[in-house]
């Protein structure tokens, strides 16, 4: 379902005949939308994909998927005012999913092609993968593929999710975190990397769910559970 002024009256239908929380799909027109949407549909999310702030601020829960560049990412989310929109669905307790661009966005600012301001919502930068690896060999960029993420701290997600599981993985950047109470999630390539972060109104993953089989979905189901409990 895209995002549109009718796009809440289609949910209440929906929600006439069940009780499955409503989530918004965050559309600044990049990634392949669909496949996320269909993700979260197939744990029982009823999904609007959405380019209108109001939508997102009025949602259950809100997920911001995405590819491509920082800044590029940055500069579409403020011209349409969906940074602000979802800045504040955090403020309001909205159980907020990051998957990720989702991720890196939240932080204080990236470095791809220059330096550009992210949300600022946690403290750190987003930068690139070293070219070497710790035994001095030649690292490849972008980090792709199947890799272990051991999951560590207190969330309400945690407690749904195993210690260790492997997720799929495509990007070259990666959060230099600066504080390390928020990081719930360690994964080792080109050293260890915080693969998943959180705080109590947020949890944000490196990863694509979507793309990570039963993984992926034992994940989006612990969100779904989030958003329900919250509701």
């Amino acid at each position: 379902m895209r995002g549109g002024r009718d796009d809440f009256e289609r949910w209440g239908q929906l929600l006439m005949s069940t009780a499955a929380a409503r989530v918004a799909l965050v559309d600044y027109g990049a990634g392949n939308l669909r496949s996320v949407a269909k993700a979260l549909e197939s744990v029982g999310l009823v999904v609007a994909v959405t380019d209108d702030p109001s939508l997102v601020r009025r949602a259950d829960g809100v997920v911001l998927p995405g590819v491509g560049a920082f800044a590029d990412a940055m500069r579409a989310l403020r011209s349409s005012g969906l940074e602000d929109a979802v800045k504040e669905a955090v403020e309001a307790r909205r159980p907020y999913l990051g998957l990720c661009f989702g991720l890196q966005l939240l932080f204080e600012e990236g470095e791809e092609h220059g330096l550009t301001k992210g949300f600022g919502l946690l403290p750190g930068r987003v930068v690139r993968f070293p070219q070497v690896d710790r035994d001095g060999s030649a690292l490849r960029v972008p980090h792709i593929g199947w890799n272990e993420v051991r999951f560590e701290g207190e969330h309400p997600m945690l407690e749904h999710l195993p210690a260790r599981d492997n997720f799929y993985f495509v990007h070259s950047y990666r959060p230099d975190v600066l504080d390390p109470a928020i990081v719930v999630g360690r994964t080792q390539y080109g050293g260890e990397f915080a693969s998943a972060v959180a705080t109590e109104r947020l949890f944000a993953v490196q990863f694509h769910p979507e793309k990570s089989q039963r993984a992926g979905s034992r994940l989006l189901t612990a969100y779904r559970a989030w958003v329900e409990a919250s509701r």
